[in-house]
């Protein structure tokens, strides 16, 4: 991400948390115009009352921001807390305390450990690096992925960027709706219109903006600006503010969005367009409403294309205004799809609308007579794991000794009759899988997501523990697509394999074997497990030739398996390490090649006679009509692939799946890498979550 020239940014682990980072600093070198817009809750957390009163102002320098504790609801004491916090940054930084603010996020009522964060604070200040990953990291809770954004553009002959990190997943509803934001930007303008901006772009962004409807008490963005860009200072109203403005709302917009797709359990991102109604302000409440509908956000959740709930919604909320807005004459297209006109229903192909549902964004536009306005909405489905998510986050978490928030996730609430019945299902599945050999794809979500990335390391240090011995052989897509750009390099795929010119093979190695690889043998061997990290090019545990597509285009450094090195993959697998493979190979020709990481698990389960390989996705499985199919013979798989039903990169991945069948592998499971836990319910269980394919 681009960042605007003069600021620097941190995050460490304070010991608020367990583990992860916890205490972010974002600086700027010079002193900077500043903006805050808050939560209107009365039960405003110490930082907010703190930062509000003095906002907006002239030489601001920095904003330091705490996970794991929101110090709301902590009286007098939060007060002082926050005071001492900016002391310390204070003589830390060498700085003003008076150009320091401090913003907080986590469970509300407990008192922050204000020793732990004081003797980080210098830690803090020397980890300050012009990359933003960190401080982005440290300001999340119960977030799943960093959220950071940035804008580029043209003003008065000078180049000005804003950029922004931000955090939110729960408690999210508007007024304010982000949790945590800090924007920065090199642009000089004077704090009012400064202000200016940032409040009109919550009315699209943030305050458009639902997951649960419940409002946080610690709410807050942040905007600085240090004029380090040279632009004529912006002072009110006028083209330079107009243009400033619009892309500080973009920014704003993305974020929004980033945040409803993070929502707690949340799989799919909601956007609600309404048009027709009275003004912006009742488009936006009636939008809001439908976002925010737990029964519309329920039936989203089950692929339900459900028009009557919107209506409904719309209805009772027009009723409670008093706005005539006949919901009966409405236009209603839930992903692009007309389900209801003026008038009635409308006939639509249920099933393949249900397979559209199926996918990560949902988008519902409701077109009423008459009006001129027009409002956006975001929020996300309603799914069982946010019950489970926040029925457990208070009643889990513990103060420590030394201050902080740990978390007790014991079964103890569960009946007894469950844990014998499940008890009695999964240990019938162990008995019969002990010995057995488990390769296993990693990839996709599961990858990204740090609970899903805890959740997966578990699943395999559990079936290591009950006798299985699992191979792990992981991908990167993403992240290699990420680092790529991030390069100027273009990514290109060709019927869903990657194109990798030699310029970009050592970026790929470097993704694959040292970022990735790395990292996942660290988290699995936290615990005590017996990881080993690989690239194929190791032992010459995989080699390959150049890869050639029927239609002879060139895909440059990519490559076709040709053998795997069996005898060393079983002498790791006698001695009782878990192989954990980057699906880089080495050619008969002595180049290295970057190989599919579905055909590389296939060929390692083959080659090993692996009685299970299962391959982790962002998809339910394999689906037809978007239901999901759970059990498929080899044959059938291949008739789906001949007749097109299958494509992109799930083709590969069939293809993968038939040649490990053939190769004699005996089962092939295809799971969703979003649940947590996906192997072990698809292994132990007997409905299983996923697709298994048979021989």
């Amino acid at each position: 991400m681009k960042v605007p020239a003069g600021f620097r940014f941190a995050g460490v682990h304070a010991g608020l948390k367990p583990a992860r980072k916890d205490l972010a600093l974002v600086v700027s070198d010079g002193p900077c115009a500043a903006a805050g817009c808050f939560t209107v809750n009365e039960a405003r957390a110490a930082p907010v009352e703190d930062a509000r009163r003095r906002l907006p102002a002239d030489g601001i320098r920095a904003v330091v921001v705490n996970s794991g504790n929101a110090n709301a609801l902590t009286g007098p004491a939060g007060a002082a807390d926050v005071r001492e916090t900016l002391d310390a940054l204070g003589r830390a930084l060498g700085a003003p305390v008076d150009s320091l603010l401090a913003a907080s996020t986590g469970v509300i009522g407990v008192r922050l450990p204000l020793g732990k964060i004081t003797a980080a604070l210098p830690r803090l200040v020397e980890a300050l690096r012009p990359e933003p990953e960190p401080a982005a990291e440290a300001i999340l809770t119960t977030d799943t992925m960093v959220k950071l954004a940035h804008r580029t553009f043209a003003l008065d002959g000078r180049e000005v960027t804003i950029s922004a990190i931000a955090k939110g997943s729960g408690m999210i509803a508007p007024q304010l709706a982000t949790m945590i934001a800090v924007v920065v930007t090199d642009c000089a303008i004077r704090p009012e219109p400064l202000q200016a901006a940032l409040a009109a772009a919550m009315e699209t962004s943030f305050d458009s903006l639902t997951v649960d409807g419940d409002m946080s008490t610690n709410d807050s963005v942040f905007a600085l600006a240090n004029g380090r860009a040279g632009n004529p200072p912006i002072e009110g109203p006028g083209p330079s503010f107009d243009a400033f403005a619009a892309a500080l709302e973009s920014l704003c917009r993305e974020l929004a969005r980033a945040i409803a797709q993070d929502g707690e359990g949340a799989t799919r991102l909601l956007e609600v367009e309404v048009s027709g109604a009275p003004d912006f302000a009742a488009a936006r409440d009636l939008a809001r409403a439908v976002a925010g509908s737990n029964l519309v956000k329920a039936a989203f959740f089950g692929a339900d294309p459900n028009w009557g709930r919107v209506l409904a919604t719309v209805g009772a909320r027009a009723g409670s205004h008093g706005w005539s807005l006949h919901p009966e004459a409405a236009r209603v297209e839930i992903q692009g799809v007309e389900v209801y006109g003026p008038g009635g229903p409308r006939p639509f192909d249920a099933p393949a609308l249900r397979a559209k549902l199926r996918g990560p964004e949902v988008r519902v536009a409701v077109v009423l007579p008459g009006g001129g306005g027009r409002a956006t909405a975001w929020g996300c489905d309603l799914s069982y794991d946010y019950v489970k998510i926040n029925a457990d986050y208070s009643s889990l978490l513990v103060e420590t000794e030394g201050g902080g928030v740990a978390r007790d996730d014991r079964l103890t609430k569960y009946s007894p009759a469950f844990k014998v019945s499940l008890l009695v299902e999964v240990l019938s599945y162990i008995s019969r899988l002990r010995g057995q050999r488990c390769v296993i794809k990693y990839g996709g979500a599961a990858m990204v997501k740090d609970s899903l990335k805890k959740a997966f390391c578990d699943d395999v240090a559990l079936l290591r523990s009950v006798g299985l011995q699992p191979i792990v052989v992981h991908g990167g897509g993403p992240e290699i697509s990420r680092t790529l750009d991030r390069l100027g390099h273009k990514s290109e795929f060709i019927d869903g394999v990657r194109v990798t010119p030699e310029a970009d093979l050592k970026v790929v190695e470097m993704v694959l074997t040292g970022a990735i690889n790395t990292e996942l043998v660290t988290l699995l061997n936290q615990d005590g497990g017996h990881a080993v990290g690989l690239s194929g090019k190791d032992g010459a545990l995989l080699r390959a030739k150049k890869q050639v597509p029927e239609d002879g285009r060139d895909l440059g450094q990519v490559g076709e398996i040709t053998q795997v090195n069996r005898s060393f993959l079983e002498m790791l697998i006698k001695k009782g390490y878990v192989p954990v493979v980057s699906p880089v190979a080495i050619g008969e020709d002595g180049h290295s090649y970057n190989t599919n990481a579905d055909a590389a698990a296939a060929a390692i389960a083959s080659a090993i006679s692996a009685e299970k390989l299962i391959y982790l996705t962002d998809v339910a499985g394999i689906l037809e009509n978007g239901e999901l199919l759970s059990e498929l013979r080899a044959e059938e798989l291949s008739a789906k692939i001949t007749g097109g039903a299958i494509t992109g990169g799930m083709k590969v991945k069939a293809r993968s799946i038939l040649e490990a069948l053939r190769g004699g592998v005996g089962r092939v499971h295809v799971v969703d890498g979003r649940i947590p836990h996906g192997v072990i319910a698809e292994l132990f269980t007997d409905r299983g979550v996923g697709t298994l394919v048979l021989p």
